[in-house]
Order: C-alpha cells, then sequence, then structure tokens
C-alpha cells in the first residue's frame, strides 16, 4: 500500500467553525500540509501532550494506552485510509505479540493515541494526492496581497498557479481556514 509518513506540525484556533481547531499534519519528508478540522475535547488532548502537560487525572487516551501497555499490545502505526465528504477515515494497528488488530477511529482519537504510544501516523498517497496543500518557496510576486480584504468572488478569476501562490502564503501566515478555502478552489479549477 502506499502510504506517506507523516508529523504534527500544529493545532490552529477554526475562526469560521465555533469550536473546531484545525490539526494541521505534514509530510515528514516533503512540503505538503494536510489540514484536519477537530473538536476542542481532541484538540486539548493533543496539545497537552504536545506541550508536555500532565492533567492531575488521566485523560481518555491517556488512560487508554495505560490498558494497552497493561495487557502488552502495542499500537504499531495509524493509517489514515479513507477521506469522503470533508471527514478522514483511520484504523489504528494494534499488535499482541502474534497478531495484527485494525481498528476503525476516529482521525484525532487515533493521533492522540499515537502521540502517547510514540507510533507513526501515516496517510494514504491517494488522499494526500487530493487534499494536501503543496508550500511554494516563491512568494514574493504576491507578498502584499491580503486575503483578508479580497472579496472571495474575484479569486476565481485567478489561474490556478496564483491561486496557488496565495494558498501558500496563506499556509505561511498559519491561515488555514483561508488555505482549505483556496486548496478547493484550485481542485475545482483543475477539474474544468
Amino acid at each position: 500500500m502506499d502510504k506517506t509518513k507523516l508529523k504534527i506540525q500544529g493545532i490552529t484556533f477554526n475562526q469560521i467553525q465555533a469550536g473546531a481547531y484545525a490539526l494541521i499534519l505534514a509530510e515528514e519528508k516533503g512540503n505538503r500540509r494536510i489540514p484536519i478540522i477537530i473538536g476542542t475535547p481532541e484538540a486539548q488532548a493533543i496539545a497537552l501532550f504536545l506541550e508536555h502537560l500532565s492533567p492531575p487525572r488521566p485523560l481518555t487516551h491517556d488512560l487508554f494506552i495505560s490498558f494497552i501497555q497493561a495487557a502488552n499490545i502495542s499500537l504499531k502505526e495509524v493509517l489514515i485510509c479513507k477521506y469522503e465528504e470533508g471527514i478522514f477515515y483511520s484504523k489504528m494497528i494494534f499488535n499482541d505479540g502474534t497478531k495484527d488488530i485494525l481498528l476503525d477511529s476516529r482521525t484525532s482519537d487515533a493521533i492522540a493515541l499515537a502521540l502517547r504510544a510514540d507510533a507513526p501516523i501515516y496517510m494514504k498517497n491517494d488522499i494526500i494526492k487530493d487534499v494536501a496543500i503543496e508550500f511554494e518557496d516563491d512568494l514574493d510576486d504576491y507578498a502584499d496581497n491580503d486575503l483578508e480584504q479580497q472579496p472571495l468572488i474575484p479569486l476565481d478569476g485567478l489561474s490556478p498557479e496564483k491561486l496557488q501562490k496565495l494558498l501558500s502564503e496563506a499556509i505561511l501566515n498559519e491561515n488555514y481556514e483561508k488555505a482549505s478555502y483556496l486548496r478547493d478552489l484550485i481542485k475545482d479549477k483543475n477539474k474544468k
């Protein structure tokens, strides 16, 4: 199966959808980023671990990892294996010492567990091809563009190349909601 190893680049508050966050995954060896919208509890569980903070009592993800370790089960990897209607689907691959065990999981929960178990996170390449946002180094031509002040309608008239530069700028500015919008606009233009 063709898959790519990912790492967590960060979490940002989603200004468009209340109570939601964008978890940003990045290729371990590459320049593509994948924003995944997650809820507040999952964002908190991931952020606490990333910041090396310990709550006074174990969170559900911590409890689950303690349980599988006590049962001599290991989390081998997380595979983000499907993307449908804006939702990512994942499988967790465990091993009990004799066989692999596959379990379906919400992607945010799978990532929270992978962090705690020090397990790798992968995404199928065909999904990355469809949803990833790719960085470009050459943004000088669009350095003065402020997407905040541009109405969304004129963006439809821009070429995919110009939209890609705006997309790269939005990512560099960590404005992942706009980046997601631009990514979808580019994808629609490329279909025509």
